[in-house]
């Protein structure tokens, strides 16, 4: 899309400074999961949710986290459909990055989420996690889940510059 400020992952990379963490954001409509990278690119972590409320709110918390964890990039998961095409979560993404870049000069660049809460809740469903403990952190291992399909990418390009 022509007004999407979102980076290919080779310009996102460039933009990205040395030694600084990457974020990854499950964005929902309730929530926002976070995980959060070491400074080598190499291992994402749950990190936490926030609940939204208004964009300017969102943002607000999102940027301080991004300013105190000394974050150089974001990576938020794209709702793709299963057949790749776009629907309106995916608008939503894109209108959400859209709004959050005229508020930062992070780079940001999106990752294909298909299926990353799906694989989350199998994965806590299979450590017989609590129905109230899965609804507590899917979002932010949803978040690590996106963040780490895409730092494996970086590794596996040789462009993990951390």
């Amino acid at each position: 899309m022509a007004n999407d400020p979102a980076l290919s992952l080779e310009d996102f990379m460039a933009a990205v400074p040395d030694r600084t963490r990457l974020i990854g954001l499950d964005l929902g409509t309730k929530t926002i999961g976070l995980a959060l990278s070491d400074l080598g690119r190499g291992i994402a972590s749950p990190m936490e949710t926030i609940r939204r409320k208004k964009f300017t709110l969102d943002a607000e918390q999102l940027l301080a986290i991004c300013a105190k964890q000394g974050v150089g990039g974001m990576v938020l998961g794209l709702p793709l459909n299963m057949d790749g095409s776009e629907g309106p979560r995916v608008q939503a993404t894109r209108a959400f990055v859209r709004n959050l870049s005229q508020k930062t000069d992070l780079p940001i660049t999106y990752w294909d989420e298909r299926l990353s809460t799906a694989a989350v809740t199998r994965t806590l469903l299979e450590a017989d996690t609590s129905r109230a403990k899965r609804a507590d952190v899917v979002d932010k291992m949803a978040a690590a889940y996106i963040l780490q399909g895409f730092l494996d990418r970086l590794g596996f390009m040789g462009l993990d510059n951390g």
